[in-house]
């Protein structure tokens, strides 16, 4: 669809932040008084929002000088099985309602794209207001999250652990410490920084938020969990252990709280249930899809990506087809030399290493949220059948873990 020469595009910078904030709150309707209710201001917002022109990329479209849409997209980084990735967080799609329906916001995502790849961020996270309009650009599901409600009488039994719990404070160092180290154990979990703490805590009321820290008996931090209570429910916002030993000394802490509440209640972004590590497991959990993510560039995310198998014997043909990025469509071919991944496009291939398959199902098989064979029997991939074990030992099985929210 071609736009109105009325639409002019912009990079937005810090004298566009009253209108970048207007059409946020206009578009996701947040009042005032939720601003209220979740420990914020308006002027806290406008404060808060004033580094992103610093560290993002906002992208927008001005109609006859008045901002109509926008996108943003944050640089970050991604542990991909346990390599390091450039990431581009996509947040903020937002239009008017009298300019939807004339192209902006796919215009906006192809734009952002091409900014993606021009700083090399090779793959893209965002949360999802509608997954089928993301699936349409090219995204896909890649991440749960998982609720949980656990009575307190099925709260596990204390378990013996040589160190301690200590409540601190949310922004305490130690539990920054924690998550970095986890982060760079855990695939698919991002890696914070200033600005992704701050994104972290941005919706949460900061007050009520409580924080306990395990230290093993050298007083070293293994673990953690976020937390409130309120009427009588102990709220869980993440638990994070290295060891089993800090698991089994915050689920102590936690089991400790039986005599102040009723029920727990957590969320928990493993990938796989909590019910059977407990003795009662017939606790309630629900499961639902969570982070939503995009290859943003083919040949240099294969070329970085760390296949499980790097043999010069192993080839594939991917013919990828990208409802957005054209750089993406064609055929690529992937081989290894000397253990290290090459990926080419190229005009001729060999039908039988041929594998066919859009952007987002290439996204999800390689971020191990769903397996080539899975992707095979629901017909979202097109390979000979005799290459499935050689694409399924190829890719690293973890599910991808991700508690982030923006």
């Amino acid at each position: 669809m071609e736009l109105d020469k009325n639409f002019v595009f912009k990079k937005l910078d810090q004298g566009d932040i009253e209108e970048f904030n207007s059409l946020l709150r206009y578009a996701f309707q947040v009042t005032s008084s939720e601003l209220k209710e979740s420990g914020w201001s308006d002027k806290d917002i406008k404060k808060s929002k004033q580094p992103i022109f610093d560290f993002s990329y906002v992208l927008g479209y001005f109609y006859k000088g008045k901002l109509a849409s926008q996108i943003v997209i944050y640089p970050m980084r991604v542990n991909i099985q346990d390599e390091i990735f450039d990431m581009g967080g996509l947040t903020g799609v937002t239009t008017y309602p009298e300019y939807t329906g004339k192209g902006l916001s796919h215009s906006l995502i192809q734009k952002g794209l091409e900014c993606m790849r021009e700083n090399e961020l090779t793959i893209s996270f965002l949360y999802p207001y509608s997954i089928p309009f993301y699936r349409k650009q090219g995204w896909e599901i890649v991440s749960d999250q998982m609720t949980f409600t656990i009575k307190d009488t099925q709260l596990p039994s204390k378990r013996p652990v040589d160190g301690m719990m200590e409540r601190v404070s949310i922004h305490d160092e130690d539990l920054k410490n924690v998550y970095h180290y986890f982060a760079l154990q855990h695939h698919g979990a991002l890696l914070r920084g200033e600005f992704e703490w701050e994104e972290y805590w941005r919706w949460d009321n900061n007050e009520d938020m409580m924080a306990a820290v395990y230290y093993n008996k050298e007083e070293k931090p293994l673990g953690y969990v976020i937390y409130y209570i309120e009427n009588d429910i102990m709220h869980i916002k993440e638990i994070i252990y290295l060891n089993t030993e800090a698991k089994n000394g915050i689920w102590n802490f936690i089991s400790a709280h039986y005599s102040m509440v009723s029920e727990v209640r957590g969320y928990n972004y493993t990938g796989d249930p909590i019910a059977f590590q407990f003795d009662d497991s017939e606790i309630k959990e629900t499961i639902q899809p969570y982070i939503m993510a995009r290859i943003v560039d083919v040949k240099k995310f294969m070329e970085w990506y760390p296949f499980q198998v790097k043999d010069d014997n192993y080839k594939f043909y991917f013919q990828v087809n990208d409802p957005v990025a054209d750089w993406n469509n064609g055929i690529f071919y992937l081989h290894f030399e000397g253990g290290k991944a090459i990926c080419e496009k190229v005009e001729e291939y060999e039908e039988s290493y041929l594998v066919k398959l859009d952007i987002s199902t290439l996204t999800t098989m390689m971020m191990g949220y769903k397996r080539p064979t899975y992707l095979y029997d629901n017909d979202d991939l097109e390979v000979d059948y005799y290459l499935l074990r050689s694409l399924e030992m190829l890719i690293d099985a973890k599910k991808p873990y991700f508690s982030d929210y923006f």
